[in-house]
């Protein structure tokens, strides 16, 4: 999610993961992504609408740990969310399973070259500019076809993208949003978003990732009191690259790809986080 350069934001209270350890890998997902809810009202209604008179059958690109998934399984639809990242989609279905949502499947494939069984969803949802993870034009219009071929005559297509973007340098001194911290067992992870860059075909998100263990946690996970804290370890920097996409491009490269444009709707901006256009299409 493209994070707002908000300045003299508050800094977050660190969240505490219950149970074992999940893999870094799941926890960065879950700290960067899993806390944002502002789309989540327009996902539940566009799911309800597709189908009014019974929960809708629905197909979600770029589930990850199943922020949205999970929310609309709970709505009672039957949701078949699709990741290319395996690890990503285990922790899903972990929580499907220990929140007893048996309407919720997991696929692991990528979004622009997937064929799954079923060629009748009445919805398919790609929040959070997962659209824009695709690649240049090609990468787009390779999902859109895949899309159109998974959806029954009438079905919706709805795709978040973000168009319109503030950026900031904290390596240029400037200030910029404060870290989103977690902690989970001995030990806090820190992502602490550093850049966005603006440029003519990408917009280039930076964040700083580090992990603080405690010098002498228990096998519990616990901290006895006084105990210090292990030297900050060195920062690793992660980068995502969102292709720029207008509004009336992507309507034009949905048309070629059979659909129909259906207008769009907007995800308001928060605090820590930029707005998005939701463009949508029917089969």
């Amino acid at each position: 999610m493209v994070v707002n350069a908000a300045r003299g934001r508050a800094a977050q209270t660190p969240a505490r993961v219950p149970g074992a350890r999940p893999s870094e890998a799941i926890v960065w997902h879950d700290l960067e992504c899993g806390s944002y809810r502002a789309d989540l009202p327009l996902w539940r209604e566009l799911a309800a609408s597709a189908r009014p008179a019974a929960p809708a059958r629905l197909l979600e690109i770029g589930s990850g740990t199943g922020r949205v998934a999970l929310a609309l399984a709970r709505e009672g639809h039957h949701v078949t969310a699709l990741d290319r990242d395996a690890e990503l989609l285990r922790a899903l279905s972990e929580r499907a399973a220990t929140a007893g949502l048996g309407t919720l499947e997991t696929v692991c494939a990528d979004a622009r070259t997937f064929a799954l069984e079923r060629e009748d969803y009445a919805a398919c949802l790609v929040p959070m500019q997962t659209l824009q993870l695709l690649g240049a034009g090609a990468g787009r219009r390779a999902f859109l076809r895949r899309a159109r071929a998974h959806l029954r005559t009438g079905g919706l297509l709805a795709c978040a993208i973000v168009t319109e973007v503030e950026p900031f340098d904290c390596t240029a001194g400037e200030l910029g949003p404060s870290p989103d911290v977690v902690r989970v067992g001995g030990a806090s992870y820190v992502s602490r978003p550093t850049r966005v860059r603006i440029e003519r075909r990408v917009v280039r998100i930076e964040r700083e990732r580090s992990i603080v263990v405690d010098a002498r946690a228990g096998a519990s996970g616990g901290r006895r009191a006084g105990a210090p804290r292990s030297p900050a370890p060195a920062a690793r920097r992660d980068v995502v690259e969102l292709h720029r996409v207008s509004v009336a491009r992507l309507r034009r490269e949905g048309r070629e790809a059979g659909f129909a444009p259906e207008g769009s709707r907007e995800v308001p901006a928060t605090a820590e986080h930029t707005g998005s256009a939701v463009v949508m299409f029917r089969a």
